[in-house]
């Protein structure tokens, strides 16, 4: 763990220190080597459950994929931003990237924390890099509203995690996952309890975000900047599974019973925002809404709690998070040359930008579960665990589906296909950076195809 933490801790002096002309080729090559370090940390023996490197920092099968996506994700992160922070102040870029270093700090100590205590603290610390991030180089006036949006949804529903978090600690007397594994799941039957077990996954719930609790998403998306966007489609939703998923291993009893609720609005949270995809008029709202369709799926896995669900649960979060950021790139690369998001006046640019269509096409098709992508996988098999659980759930989840592949190719005809219209007839070119930072988005996503056991956690 610390041959990540100590050079990503050193990238911040690194940053203010180094030559202004050297600036994102410096800070991209060292991000570059340190997410090619993490991928060290895919090597496990199957008989070992943690990988410890200190007493309250460890990796398992659960968290190694989601630390090394977000490790992966820095380096892509710096690429994607350096054409609309050129006109910033030198001061300002430096800031920039340090906020990106210390996001990424945050991540990983979540991630890797044994405590469930310095987990929830590491769970509220990645707000304030991302709000500032939002708020200070979002794009339109709305970024404040959005910025407001994020913290107050987040923090109110933390409280009440917080609050159940220190009753479980008068009660067990531990807050480690290397303990709690072995003490007795809790008997919960009471009022109070029940309360309880709902103030434990609420904060989870907003952040996945499950559909009703959704609102600050699609602000906090359409008004932060592109590594703000890709960011928070790619690691920052996935806490809030990954907590779910740690969460349950003391909350067993009474999910059975009082999970039906949340699995029923997961599941029509599908329906929801598909039909609310696919009357969008502006691009990054609907790539924002299409994450919470997909993590309501993720949600109703988490919550079947069987093995082969919460396989499914941890495939889909990693591959959403490289598909969801690439088209959040790709967004970008339109908004940079027209400087609108609106889908009317971005129409026919495989004329001008062809190689451009191609990481479209493959980006829609990913983010609609093309076969043999990962996408695909994870969504089998949690569909497949909830018509187990109840064969009536087939016709949303059926139905869901093919609302995704309607919206994901709707998206792509209309930014992609048709007439080029006047205005938009001499556009700069696609540059190499951007072609490399989304070749390095859809690369690990098919190279997981041929080996899925990486992804798929504790669970098979």
């Amino acid at each position: 763990m610390l041959k990540i933490l100590i050079p990503t801790f050193l990238l911040i002096p690194t940053t203010w220190l180094v030559n202004k002309k050297w600036l994102w080729t410096t800070t991209t090559s060292q991000a570059l080597i340190i997410a090619a370090i993490s991928l060290l940390w895919f090597k496990w023996s199957p008989e070992m459950t943690w990988s410890t490197s200190g007493a309250h920092l460890a990796t398992d099968p659960l968290s190694t994929p989601l630390l090394v996506l977000s490790c992966w994700l820095l380096p892509l992160m710096i690429l994607a931003s350096q054409n609309h922070m050129n006109p910033e102040p030198l001061t300002r870029q430096r800031s920039y990237i340090t906020l990106l270093i210390l996001l990424q700090l945050a991540l990983i100590l979540a991630f890797g924390a044994t405590e469930i205590i310095m987990f929830y603290v590491m769970f509220e610390a990645t707000l304030i890099p991302t709000l500032i991030i939002i708020t200070r180089w979002g794009n339109q006036t709305e970024r404040l509203n959005a910025g407001i949006y994020f913290l107050f949804y987040t923090l109110a529903g933390s409280l009440p995690l917080l609050v159940a978090l220190l009753m479980m600690y008068k009660d067990q007397g531990t807050l480690s996952m290397w303990m709690l594994q072995h003490t007795k799941p809790l008997i919960l039957s009471s009022w109070g309890n029940k309360l309880w077990w709902a103030g434990c996954l609420m904060a989870f719930l907003v952040k996945l975000p499950l559909y009703g609790v959704h609102l600050w998403l699609p602000k906090a998306h359409v008004e932060a900047p592109v590594a703000g966007s890709m960011v928070l489609a790619a690691v920052l939703l996935k806490l809030g599974g990954y907590g779910m998923m740690r969460i349950f291993m003391i909350l067993t009893p009474p999910t059975k019973e009082m999970s039906y609720p949340v699995i029923i609005l997961a599941l029509w949270s599908i329906i929801m925002t598909g039909i609310i995809c696919l009357r969008q008029i502006d691009l990054k709202s609907m790539i924002a809404y299409s994450s919470v369709g997909h993590m309501g799926l993720v949600t109703g896995g988490i919550m079947i709690q069987t093995p082969w669900s919460f396989a499914g649960a941890t495939i889909l979060m990693i591959s959403h998070g490289l598909a969801s950021s690439t088209l959040f790139c790709l967004a970008n690369t339109n908004y940079e040359r027209i400087h609108s998001r609106m889908l009317l006046l971005a129409r026919g640019l495989q004329m001008i930008l062809p190689l451009a269509a191609i990481w479209w096409l493959a980006a829609s098709l990913a983010n609609l579960a093309l076969p043999p992508l990962p996408n695909l996988m994870g969504e089998l098999m949690i569909i497949s665990s909830i018509f187990n659980w109840s064969q009536w759930s087939i016709i949303l989840t059926g139905l869901g589906t093919l609302i995704t592949a309607g919206y994901s190719l709707y998206m792509f005809t209309v930014t992609q296909r048709g007439p080029t219209p006047n205005h938009l007839i001499s556009l700069h070119p696609t540059y190499t950076r951007e072609h490399l930072t989304v070749s390095l988005h859809l690369l690990p996503l098919v190279l997981l195809v041929l080996k899925p056991e990486l992804i798929w956690g504790w669970c098979m």
